[in-house]
Formats: structure tokens, sequence, C-alpha cells
């Protein structure tokens, strides 16, 4: 199972810079989870201070 950042995103960062497999991108206008690097290790999931980040 792999995560998604929904359009809340307001591009902050805290998912990127939690993220230890680096498969999160800088987007535009949101950021994106690369499902090939994703981990699922939800770290992403529980730094997100808007709740924008999911199950896929």
């Amino acid at each position: 199972m792999t995560y998604v950042i929904s359009d809340q995103c307001t591009a902050c960062g805290s998912c990127m810079d939690s993220c230890p497999a680096e498969a999160i991108k800088e987007g535009d206008p949101k950021y994106t989870i690369d499902p090939d690097l994703c981990i699922d290790c939800a770290s992403c999931v529980d730094a997100c201070p808007v709740e924008a980040i999911s199950e896929e």
C-alpha cells in the first residue's frame, strides 16, 4: 500500500523531510510520492500538518 498526497497539500516540506526513502518530491502545486520508492512507513502521514496524506 502506498500513500498519496491530496490537493490539501500546502507544499510546506514536512513530509519530504520525514521520508527515509526519499520518495517524496516537490511538485507544482503539491508534493508527490513516488510509489516505486515508497516503503509504506507512514512517517509522512504523521509529519503532515494539514492531514493531506492518506493510503491509496
